[in-house]
């Protein structure tokens, strides 16, 4: 438990806070001394200040009678008369230390005193005092017994004391608790990491609902894996697929390439040669395409972002298409909203939208009716939303999800020229960019030929 980061930074709170606490006693003890010091000094002024003008007012009588009904008083200060030789006449006490009431004004340090209340030598009792000289020659001192002040320390101290022990207490039970939980959390955090260490990729680690920093990092940490996980999936997608898909045309690459090395004729040998460099420029585009695909998904063409035009590029490139829709025999029609900016990379937008273009006009020209593919572009519900639809054969519903996926093609599409790795490639191109990619049927009412539509949906950028 000890070993933990968070119970050290704990223990070196506590220590801190110690420290704090201790410093804080001493604080309020000594300012309390002082405070009660000045106190104790102010009421000594003012009773001098009274016997002074009792004094004057009714002379050495009305001075007894006043110090005589004071003295009588609970809690009385020290009352002592003497003469000009230092004897004294009267008062509460009972004897003073020698030297007291030689000077006038503050005594230099607390004396000691004797009371009448208690036998000689019992305990010592220490007072400060004014001394007051009368113009008689007569001696006038007021103090006070130092026992309360200190008595009221004491108890201040111990208070304090008691205090930041109960909190110090407080402050270890509190400690271990929350160590003890955080290492538990910790603890559930790492046997759900060694399953996934050990290979089960589905595992998350445990959030709970208190939403503090655990849970934020436990919710980033889920996500990182399932970023893995789908990528791990895609490449074994990928590896399952090439197995299947690249062996057919490997094989019959090879294959042509034993014939034209048999073949003694010089066209034919040609013919031969001719359809081997067309097989291996496709299964350049492949791989070229899969790199592409990489790329983009492990985000390192995340940097290359900036402010473009997305109604310039599908404008762009529908007429690039137009030629090509042409020779496929079907019309091209486009309805762009224009001046639509968003944040990201000029040339994957462009060859996601080509891609989306090659297929519609791939399928449409197969499609019942009179060919068409339309281009569209708007803003709606806060976003930016890209479609290219035809009015092909469309996609089921239930496949949608699958023709996504790197080497898919529907069984009817296999003798269509391709790859299956163009809707891949718009996907990833999506993900890049915050978006998302939706399959529609075109003509819902339509079952012959419902068409497919394809929108590309970009987040609005913040101003």
């Amino acid at each position: 438990m000890f070993r933990s980061t968070a119970v050290r930074l704990s223990a070196l709170y506590i220590l801190l806070f110690a420290l704090c606490a201790a410093f804080l006693v001493f604080y309020v003890t000594a300012m309390s001394e002082r405070l009660l010091a000045q106190q104790t000094r102010q009421t000594l002024q003012e009773e001098v200040q009274d016997i002074e003008r009792a004094y004057e007012r009714g002379g050495i009588n009305l001075l007894l009678r006043m110090m005589e009904r004071r003295a009588r008083q609970p809690g009385a200060n020290l009352y002592v008369i003497a003469g000009p030789n230092g004897e004294m006449l009267a008062g509460n006490v009972a004897s003073v230390q020698p030297g007291v009431l030689d000077e006038q004004g503050w005594t230099k340090f607390p004396f000691s005193y004797e009371p009448y209340s208690e036998a000689a030598g019992s305990r010592r009792h220490l007072a400060v005092a004014n001394v007051l000289l009368l113009d008689n020659g007569l001696r006038v001192m007021v103090g006070r017994d130092l026992g309360d002040p200190n008595r009221f320390r004491g108890l201040v101290r111990r208070a304090l004391m008691v205090a930041l022990a109960i909190m110090g207490f407080g402050a270890l039970v509190i400690w271990f608790g929350i160590g003890r939980n955080a290492l538990k959390r910790i603890d559930r955090m790492s046997a759900a990491s060694q399953k996934i260490m050990a290979g089960d990729l589905s595992q998350r680690l445990p959030v709970g609902k208190s939403g503090d920093e655990f849970d934020r990092l436990s919710d980033s940490l889920n996500a990182m894996l399932g970023r893995i996980e789908k990528l791990n999936e895609g490449l074994r997608q990928v590896s399952d697929n090439i197995a299947h898909d690249l062996k057919t045309p490997l094989t019959r690459l090879r294959n042509k390439a034993a014939d034209a090395l048999a073949e003694k004729r010089e066209d034919v040998r040609r013919s031969a040669l001719e359809g081997i460099i067309a097989e291996s420029d496709q299964l350049i585009r492949t791989f070229n395409a899969l790199l592409m695909i990489s790329r983009v998904e492990a985000g390192s063409i995340a940097a290359e972002m900036s402010d473009v035009d997305l109604s310039a590029i599908s404008a762009d490139s529908a007429e690039l298409y137009e030629p090509v829709a042409e020779e496929a025999g079907l019309s091209l029609t486009t309805a762009l909203e224009p001046g639509l900016i968003v944040r990201g990379n000029r040339e994957l937008i462009g060859q996601a939208i080509f891609n989306l273009l090659d297929n519609a006009i791939k399928y449409a020209a197969g499609g019942k009716g009179e060919p068409k593919v339309g281009v569209k572009l708007a803003k709606k519900d806060g976003t930016f939303r890209l479609s290219v639809c035809d009015n092909g054969p469309g996609i089921p519903p239930e496949k949608r999800d699958e023709v996504l996926k790197r080497f898919v093609r529907l069984d009817e599409s296999r003798s269509k020229p391709g790859t299956g790795l163009g809707l891949s490639l718009v996907e990833a191109v999506m993900e890049l960019h915050g978006g998302s990619l939706e399959l529609s049927s075109t003509h819902k009412e339509n079952t012959e030929a419902p068409g497919l539509t394809v929108t590309m949906v970009f987040p609005v950028p913040k101003p």
